[in-house]
């Protein structure tokens, strides 16, 4: 068993690497991967940058370097589904790009050619252990909000407006999105790598004036990484 962890922003892996024993650092090409332990299981961690080139090259470095044999893409996203609520926690059970279009060469809307499916499964094991591990939480007290299962989409967009939200939702009907969970996954479903993204919500994906907890929902993510991590 080795984890590679993988989150966009300072904030989203900071806490992760604060909490890891017997660290090493490397350099591999602009990225600062991290390799260590957690409760004894070996990990290697990096912040990837935002968007689905910079996550995708991380899951691959990750898979090809490190050889990692799971992958859990941590961070934030904005709330897409109508049950959800700011600091409510999104697990992946697929990933899906919601702004690939190839439509006018005859895929369909979503299909990456070259590739026999439009969505990419996260790994049912690791979907159990994270709603196992959120539901211990919540009766140690260290999490008092819910979990909910679904499908993420993903783009290099940032959505923060209600016509945005209305179009993402009809196109592939997500619970939450964000920049970089579906090339993470992309590289973790070719690669035959086990892989699921654990998404606290910071927003409704609405407007710039709304609640926006991008710290407190990055490190309660970073809190069930690590718990996870230690039922491994």
């Amino acid at each position: 068993m080795k984890v590679g962890i993988i989150g966009a922003m300072d904030v989203e892996v900071e806490e992760i690497i604060n909490n890891m024993a017997e660290k090493k650092t490397e350099d591999v090409g602009h990225l600062h991967f991290v390799e260590g332990l957690i409760d004894k299981t070996p990990v290697v961690i990096v912040q990837s940058g935002v968007g689905k080139v910079n996550a995708g090259i991380c899951a691959q470095t990750l898979i090809l370097k490190y050889n990692v044999t799971c992958v859990i893409n941590t961070g934030i996203a904005g709330g897409i589904a109508q049950e959800l609520s700011v600091m409510d926690t999104v697990v992946s059970t697929d990933a899906m790009y919601h702004d690939f279009d190839a439509t006018e060469f005859g895929y369909k809307r979503n299909e990456v050619p070259g590739l026999d499916t439009i969505s990419f499964p996260a790994d049912e094991k690791l979907i159990e252990l994270a709603v196992r591990t959120y539901e211990d939480g919540v009766k140690n007290g260290k999490l008092h909000k819910k979990i909910v299962k679904g499908r993420v989409a993903t783009g290099d967009i940032f959505v923060n407006s209600s016509i945005k939200k209305s179009s993402i939702k009809g196109i592939c009907n997500p619970v939450c999105v964000e920049m970089e969970g579906a090339a993470i996954a992309q590289a973790c479903y070719l690669n035959k790598v086990p892989y699921v993204i654990l998404r606290s919500i910071s927003d409704l994906a609405e407007n710039t004036t709304e609640v926006y907890l991008e710290k407190e929902a990055a490190l309660e993510n970073a809190y069930i990484v690590m718990s996870m991590i230690k039922q491994m």
